[in-house]
């Protein structure tokens, strides 16, 4: 039975190495967002700070916090063995949980998962003892703190809530002060705002990154014998007055003499701080239940008394963490910090939704978003009663964005949002975090960091009438995510706990091999997705501004349509011949994300008409009429498709034989029509398109056969409605599926030969 509890600790000891690369990758939004939304600094020396800022705050962390030993349950109430059933069950579901959450590129609090974890194995676990030993259900008390928990709840609730307004306060001050045009204000602007900034962060670095520091609790002869704790309480005003004199006056000199941009150092210094708070802080959510693990097992084998008498009380003493195993925590976090693909698409969310420019929306909206929505509009409404019209034009000033002109010829990906608003960021979220750890409030670093750069969104108007309902949807997704957090990591961790205790021998291999292949599962398809989204069926939209160019660069994608068109509509007919519901679903699918590429398209129209040339408008005629038949291809296949499937799915009778067979040959003369279209788009041959219209009225008499057959079987011999309509159906949008196609080809055709034209001309005088 001993050997038992000692796999538990391999398995605690691998567990919490995968825990800090799962933690890390969802954490790293929350030092990360503000430095590479701004474009302040590059991405590689945006790495190098936030890694050193990893690494000095997990050697110099505060290690085992007493969340998890004790702060939400009571030690001295369990066993050895019971704490040990505990603890693996917090670290498989901690594990899984983050996985599933950086998978799906979400935000979520490491802080939340791992107390409702513990609290959830804990509550499981008390039952158990007290169903065992005949008590009731009040006795539960006697086992859990339960007011931590409450604490805890109320932290989340209020941490969400006056982030974000907080964020949003301070956001409208600092751009109706600053403007848009912030580098153009006077020095002393810059190096007052500068004073402020790194004052707060400074506050953050003490009260937050070394506060809560093992040698912090320290008493040292030059403090007059007291602790740091204790001298940062006493002289905090005047810690921050000197603070805010000298990094104002630095500041100014930097700015003066140095040429220095200001809030590129307050960005630099921000993300330096949040990561140092980070590593020191919630290193102990991804391994401080595996070293409280290493510690029980290592008391508990020394004492050599049994597992189910030994009594865990001494986890209520104050333990410090050996200084090799916070080194190779650092290390581990900052590795993953550099190679995590999934921490790269958690930072992307934060960054769609408070990007100052227009995005791929990746949230639908619901009808929470619209209410808001509304209710802010008719709060803005109201407010344009109250304020006078010239204090509303001089506002607005300070609001605008200026508009940027970029050379036509080059590339340019813009940043998320400015500077300003990246230090307000760091600089809010360090203020915050450092108030309510002062004031031992339970706080989630993720929930501040993410509702402070949502609020500074909102305050800068970076949600407009274009993407307001969206960005919404976003954040209520996110913060529903959150509470989802608390809710499964709890009954998780419980059901967990409940299959150990029933017989801990079978349950940790088989559990430990569950989660094992989940993670692999998960990772595979993080990995195939990541494939799939630079995978060359994708479209791009067209950035020539001529309609030359246009014609050159939507090539490509009018072959990956009628590609992809060609297997939708085949899928289609053979998932009818061979009822296979399967093939039909997943065709749904194929023709959705095909609809969807389009409409991306037809949302980029407005800027690229806007980067036409004077000379070259008659490209958007012809872009918008390529974009209108693709469109109607679409919608075509997606009406094939759709029929399809529900004909399947219902359950109704099958097609005929000679009503497959007739649709197999409709199917084999539009691949061809497809294959030919295609190789002509790849090879930019324009000239066979020509060959390929003067076959239209043939291919039309194709189809308006079939159509005619069926006719006179519907008065002759057809006995089943469903069936005629659905041939019907397929057979008279197949027309319409060939009609777009052909005007599609007769655009590019009549496009390209006006195009050439006036080159052909002077050949022709000569």
């Amino acid at each position: 039975m001993d050997n038992i509890y000692l796999l538990m600790i391999v398995a605690l000891a691998v567990l919490a190495v995968a825990d800090l690369v799962v933690g890390v990758s969802n954490d790293a939004v929350n030092f990360l967002n503000s430095a590479i939304g701004s474009k302040a600094i590059s991405f590689r020396t945006i790495m190098i700070v936030a890694s050193v800022g990893v690494a000095v705050g997990a050697v110099f962390s505060s290690g085992m916090m007493e969340v998890a030993r004790k702060g939400i349950f009571n030690p001295e109430e369990f066993m050895f063995n019971e704490i040990m059933i505990i603890f693996m069950a917090v670290m498989i579901t901690d594990i899984l949980l983050l996985d599933f959450f950086n998978s799906v590129g979400m935000p979520t609090s490491t802080t939340v998962s791992i107390v409702f974890e513990l609290l959830g194995a804990s509550v499981a676990m008390s039952l158990i003892k007290i169903g065992s030993a005949g008590g009731s259900f009040t006795d539960l008390i006697n086992y859990i703190n339960t007011s931590k928990a409450t604490e805890i709840i109320f932290g989340i609730l209020l941490s969400v809530i006056v982030a974000f307004t907080i964020g949003a306060a301070v956001q409208w001050v600092a751009r109706l002060l600053l403007s848009y045009n912030f580098e153009k204000k006077a020095n002393w602007v810059g190096a007052l705002f500068g004073g402020f900034a790194l004052s707060s962060i400074t506050y953050f670095i003490f009260i937050k990154g070394l506060k809560g520091t093992a040698f912090a609790d320290n008493t040292y002869a030059f403090l007059n014998g007291i602790t740091i704790n204790e001298f940062l309480e006493q002289q905090l005003g005047l810690i921050l007055l000197i603070s805010l004199i000298i990094w104002s006056a630095i500041a100014y000199l930097a700015i003066s003499l140095l040429k220095t941009n200001i809030y590129k150092l307050i960005i630099l210094v921000g993300t330096f701080a949040l990561a140092l708070a980070f590593a020191g802080n919630d290193l102990v959510n991804f391994i401080g239940v595996p070293i409280a693990g290493w510690l029980s097992y290592s008391t508990w084998a020394a004492s050599g008394v049994a597992a189910d008498a030994f009594s865990m009380g001494f986890l209520a003493d104050k333990v410090a963490t050996p200084t090799i195993l916070l080194v190779a925590a650092g290390l581990i976090m900052v590795v993953t910090l550099w190679f995590s693909s999934k921490a790269k698409d958690v930072v992307k969310t934060s960054l769609d939704l408070s990007s100052q420019g227009e995005t791929k929306e990746r949230f639908q909206p619901n009808f929470l978003s619209r209410s808001f929505v509304r209710f802010a509009v008719l709060a803005s409404q109201m407010s344009s009663y109250i304020l006078p019209e010239s204090w509303q034009k001089k506002i607005d000033k300070q609001f605008e964005v200026p508009v940027l002109t970029l050379k036509k010829d080059k590339t340019y990906e813009l940043p998320a949002f400015d500077l300003v608003r990246a230090a307000v960021n760091l600089m809010v979220a360090a203020v915050l975090i450092s108030i309510a750890t002062s004031m031992k409030l339970p706080l989630s670093t993720t929930y501040v960091t993410f509702m402070v750069a949502m609020g500074t969104s909102l305050a800068d108007r970076a949600w407009g009438a274009e993407s307001a309902v969206y960005r919404v949807a976003g954040v209520l997704n996110v913060i529903g995510g959150w509470f989802f957090t608390a809710f499964i990591a709890f009954f998780a961790a419980a059901t967990i706990a409940y299959l150990l205790n029933w017989n801990v021998t079978i349950m940790v291999p088989v559990l430990l091999l569950l989660a094992t292949i989940l993670l692999v599962r998960n990772y595979i398809s993080h990995s195939k997705k990541s494939k799939e989204l630079k995978a060359e069926d994708s479209l791009t939209r067209a950035e020539s501004s001529s309609i030359q160019g246009v014609i050159y660069e939507s090539t490509n994608n009018i072959a990956n349509v009628i590609k992809r068109g060609n297997r939708i509509y085949t899928n289609a007919i053979n998932g009818l011949a061979k009822q296979d519901l399967s093939l039909l679903k997943k065709n749904k699918k194929q023709v959705v994300k095909l609809g969807n590429e389009i409409e991306e398209l037809r949302d980029n129209i407005f800027y690229f008409i806007k980067n036409l040339d004077e000379s070259s408008v008659a490209a958007s005629n012809f872009y918008i009429n390529v974009l209108g038949y693709l469109q109607d291809i679409t919608q075509s296949l997606e009406y094939i498709s759709k029929v399809s499937h529900k004909h399947v799915n219902n359950n109704h009778k099958k097609l005929k034989f000679s009503q497959i067979k007739e649709l197999k040959e409709v199917d084999e003369r539009f691949e061809r029509l497809f294959e030919n279209t295609k190789a002509a788009f790849d090879s930019r041959s324009f000239e066979e398109i020509g060959t390929i219209l003067s076959k239209k009225q043939e291919i039309i008499k194709v189809v308006t056969d079939k159509i005619q057959k069926q006719v006179e079987r519907t008065r002759t011999e057809e006995s089943s409605p469903k069936n005629t309509t659905l041939y019907f159906s397929i057979l008279l949008e197949t027309k319409d599926l060939l009609n777009a196609t052909m005007n599609l080809l007769e655009e590019y055709h009549q496009a390209h030969d006006s195009s050439v034209e006036p080159a052909t001309v002077p050949e022709a005088d000569e």
